[in-house]
């Protein structure tokens, strides 16, 4: 029994965390509601409107912003489509790339996420938060030695990172149970 409870609250923590680091959570929807409301400003805790800006990813009503919007709220089919539109619009924008990617990972469109990926390391490099999210995706497949090898290499380039320790310790307990993410 405390095994099987001990198994919960670690899919429970997996779910709150992600492994993904371009997503952060601010917004709420309606169930069926296609495009979120726009943030409440007196919501959110900067008071310097550059950092209000950054956090919403750009206007309020711009795909980047609508992606992210959904992706937290687990809409991952209406995240996927922003995010793809935000692409579509700038080839260059590494975030979007990112949270396209990351939609694709939950949408278990793996081959697309490979793409994607592809894509966010040409505009940033093997930058940490990239590393990490893809290592996310293999522990997503199961793979958690390629997995492991990717928090290893995020971790080398910032050994403070809560998440990635995290999710390191996540592909080596998985790894060690034989267990999956799904």
């Amino acid at each position: 029994m405390r095994r099987i409870v001990r198994v919960l609250i670690a899919s429970a923590c997996l779910v709150a965390l992600a492994g993904c680091e371009t997503v952060s959570k601010n917004a709420s929807l309606t169930p069926g509601q296609d495009e979120p409301p726009p943030a409440d400003s007196a919501t959110l805790a900067p008071a310097d409107p550059a950092v209000q800006e950054s956090l919403l990813g750009g206007e309020r009503g711009d795909d980047l912003t609508l992606g992210k919007r959904h992706y937290r709220e687990q809409n991952y089919g209406l995240a996927e489509k922003y995010f793809r539109r935000a692409v579509e619009k700038s080839a260059r924008d590494g975030e979007a790339w990112l949270g396209l990617a990351a939609s694709y990972d939950r949408l278990r469109r793996f081959e697309l996420a490979d793409r994607a990926y592809k894509e966010a390391l040409a505009i940033f490099g093997p930058k940490p938060e990239v590393l990490n999210n893809i290592g996310y995706s293999y522990m997503l497949r199961g793979d958690y030695r390629a997995a492991r090898q990717k928090f290893a290499e995020a971790q080398r380039q910032d050994p403070g990172n809560p998440t990635i320790a995290n999710n390191l310790q996540l592909a080596d307990e998985a790894q060690r149970r034989g267990k999956g993410l799904n």
